[in-house]
């Protein structure tokens, strides 16, 4: 059975052909820096298949980014498959699933309906989500689709994590709660973390830090999820590529009274023009911010740090939330291959018994542990893999 993974982000796309019964994996690759100027990687995993690897590809919108994917996997010397009707089933991830949704679920115009009422509550991304679902359907007509939902880890959070000191009412009647996000990819890391410590997950204690253009952390205590930084939306937590994160609300009301902003503009400068990109004012691409502060441009150097900041704010909160930490886990983008922001972020924590080994640190997009022997907590790299997550989903629902 071949299942196509579409898993896009707000400026990125992964995507996989894959086996989920086999582990076969026919091709991979990413699509990035979408909205930016393109870059398009492809990976056929079948030999005498040429890859493509950082290609400019014009990428305005995920549009284009999808459809670069397909006619890749359907090219008629590099393809690893002969049409369309070789895809058995997509498994697509969608960041929120509001109430509704706790579970993967076979996608139909009920569904679809659904995760559009959604839209408000990830306006970076369920629009995307909704974009890759409905070019799939268009192209591949009758093959099923599978929405996986960001949100369905965080549902073991307990009240005193998930509730906000709201009036009771707005959680009963309008569902108002922290959801989290970026489930699929925090859950699968913390698995591959007990399996790589020789340790039953339920005995562990795990910060797992999910950083790239869209950033959160999670404690994992036992395999279970409970508490995250994201929240109602993904625009709550750390500060990300073009979003705030967490800020006093107050200054919403005094900004757009201040410029006479509605609340779309509001929510597009929070959402699109904030973060490390707004801190800088360069890009929303921590690569670039690296380039820039060493031309000397020190707001490239503060936003860098500010991130770094908020991350280990949180690292030190959950820590004490769950009364311990045994392992902290760095993965998705920046914590697969920035080596300088996983040493800047991890260090000042020997006090809670981290110790990193600089040259184990050297190191980009393998699994392996980065801190001292003697380090009482473990610190791993472990690239993520939700596009496996979302193939086991989708067959078995399928099935």
């Amino acid at each position: 059975m071949n299942v196509l993974v579409i898993n896009a982000g707000s400026s990125s796309l992964k995507y996989q052909l894959l086996n989920p019964e086999t582990g076969d994996l026919l091709a991979k690759g990413l699509c990035e820096r979408i909205g930016i100027d393109g870059k398009f990687t492809y990976k056929p995993q079948i030999e005498d298949k040429a890859k493509l690897d950082a290609v400019d590809v014009a990428m305005p919108t995920h549009n284009e980014a999808i459809k670069a994917v397909l006619d890749a996997l359907v090219d008629p010397k590099n393809g690893v498959i002969g049409s369309m009707k070789e895809i058995d089933a997509v498994g697509h991830r969608v960041v929120h699933g509001g109430e509704k949704f706790a579970k993967s679920v076979v996608i139909n115009d009920e569904v679809m309906k659904a995760i559009e009422e959604c839209n408000p509550l990830a306006p970076l991304h369920n629009p995307a989500n909704i974009i890759g679902i409905k070019a799939c359907q268009a192209l591949m007509p009758g093959v099923p689709m599978v929405a996986v939902f960001d949100t369905a880890f965080h549902q073991t959070m307990p009240p005193v994590a998930y509730m906000y000191a709201l009036p009771y009412e707005y959680y009963e009647n309008d569902k108002v709660r922290r959801y989290g996000f970026h489930g699929t990819s925090h859950k699968y890391v913390s698995q591959r973390a007990a399996e790589m410590l020789g340790t039953p997950i339920e005995k562990l204690k795990i910060i797992s830090c999910h950083l790239g253009n869209g950033s959160s952390v999670t404690a994992v205590d036992g395999g279970k999820s409970v508490d995250t930084s994201m929240g109602f939306t993904p625009l709550a937590g750390v500060l990300m590529g073009t979003r705030a994160g967490d800020l006093d609300a107050g200054i919403i009301q005094y900004l757009m009274e201040r410029h006479g902003y509605t609340i779309e503009e509001m929510l597009t400068i929070l959402n699109k023009k904030s973060g490390v990109q707004g801190i800088s004012g360069i890009s929303s691409d921590f690569r670039d911010l690296e380039s820039a502060f060493k031309d000397g441009i020190e707001r490239a150097g503060l936003a860098v740090d500010m991130f770094n900041y908020g991350v280990k704010k949180l690292i030190g909160s959950y820590a004490a939330a769950m009364g311990g930490v045994d392992a902290i886990i760095f993965t998705a983008g920046v914590g697969e291959n920035s080596v300088s922001q996983r040493m800047a972020i991890a260090s000042g924590l020997q006090f809670m018994g981290v110790k990193m080994d600089p040259e184990a640190n050297k190191i980009r997009g393998r699994e392996v542990v980065i801190s001292a022997p003697d380090s009482k907590v473990k610190v791993l790299l472990i690239p993520t893999n939700e596009e496996l997550m979302i193939a086991l989903d989708t067959m078995n629902l399928v099935k």
